[in-house]
């Protein structure tokens, strides 16, 4: 058997298999052995590819279920008609290796996001409201943990109160409950993919106390949705081991421009901050 992953075109069909999937780490895990040993994959047995991949043989069993097969014979069976075909299409495609389809599916995730804004309503609304609030509570756990706090960074050198909420548990509603009564109005929430039960609750529990929710998650079909007065959909890219989030961030940046917006002295704050990094010499230049 070899070790090279096989013709391109083989691994751009199993990567064109895998897509559009929910797939768990462990599942992710199987896909990318089997891209990396695109040409031997459709004759490796489910214990060969458990022990190649590193996971149980029942997992491999789930990863070809979530695919939509019966089970992994009958994945082997669709991998022995689909993928040698791919040597013989000649339509032209040009083959990537899973990296490059990252970047392609980013791409894409990019498009379809700018399509979206050409009614711009919905961000600047969003901006508004954020704007409005004081404070201004931003919610990210796990996985969204990052996005929430690099907004929470930069809003918070044009608004006077952002309350970063990036950790669970039962202090949360605390928090929630401390910026209602210091006035808040809006909360942001970063929701992305596996989606915490915490973070559905704490949204629920935040419509219930009056706040306006605005939420960017990865689909409008996320759990958080039902959750959420305003919902900003921005894709994901579910290629690699986890999930890459361009399209979020660049919307998490989108909806600083739109607060800055529509705060009068979002300028002169900046300004300010300028000045001030300058004097402290905090960049080097």
């Amino acid at each position: 058997m070899s070790d090279t992953g096989g013709e391109p075109e083989a691994t751009a069909r199993l990567q064109k298999l895998f897509e559009g999937h929910r797939l768990t780490p462990t599942q992710r895990r199987i896909a990318h052995c089997m891209v990396r040993r695109a040409a031997d994959a459709p004759f490796l047995s489910s214990v060969e590819l458990a022990e190649l991949a590193g996971v149980s043989q029942p997992s491999v069993t789930r990863f070809a279920v979530a695919l939509g097969f019966d089970g992994y014979p009958a994945l082997r069976r669709h991998l022995r008609d689909v993928v040698p075909a791919a040597a013989d299409t000649g339509d032209g495609e040009t083959a990537y290796n899973e990296y490059q389809q990252a970047v392609h599916v980013e791409i894409d995730n990019l498009r379809h996001l700018a399509s979206v804004l050409a009614d711009p309503a919905p961000v600047v609304r969003a901006g508004r409201l954020l704007a409005q609030s004081r404070p201004l509570l931003v919610l990210g756990l796990r996985a969204a943990g990052a996005q929430a706090a690099g907004f929470a960074y930069f809003a918070r050198k044009v608004h006077p109160d952002v309350r970063l909420l990036d950790e669970g548990g039962t202090l949360l509603t605390d928090r929630i409950d401390a910026a209602v009564r210091a006035g808040a109005s809006t909360l942001l929430c970063f929701a992305l993919p596996r989606h915490p039960r915490e973070v559905v609750e704490a949204l629920e529990y935040a419509q219930g106390q009056g706040l306006t929710v605005v939420t960017v998650a990865d689909s409008t079909f996320a759990p958080v949705a039902r959750h959420s007065d305003l919902l900003l959909p921005a894709a994901v890219g579910t290629g690699l081991a986890f999930d890459t989030a361009c399209a979020p961030m660049l919307l998490g940046r989108m909806l600083l421009e739109a607060m800055c917006d529509a705060l009068p002295d979002a300028q002169a704050r900046l300004e300010e901050f300028d000045a001030k990094a300058v004097a402290r010499g905090l960049f080097v230049e």
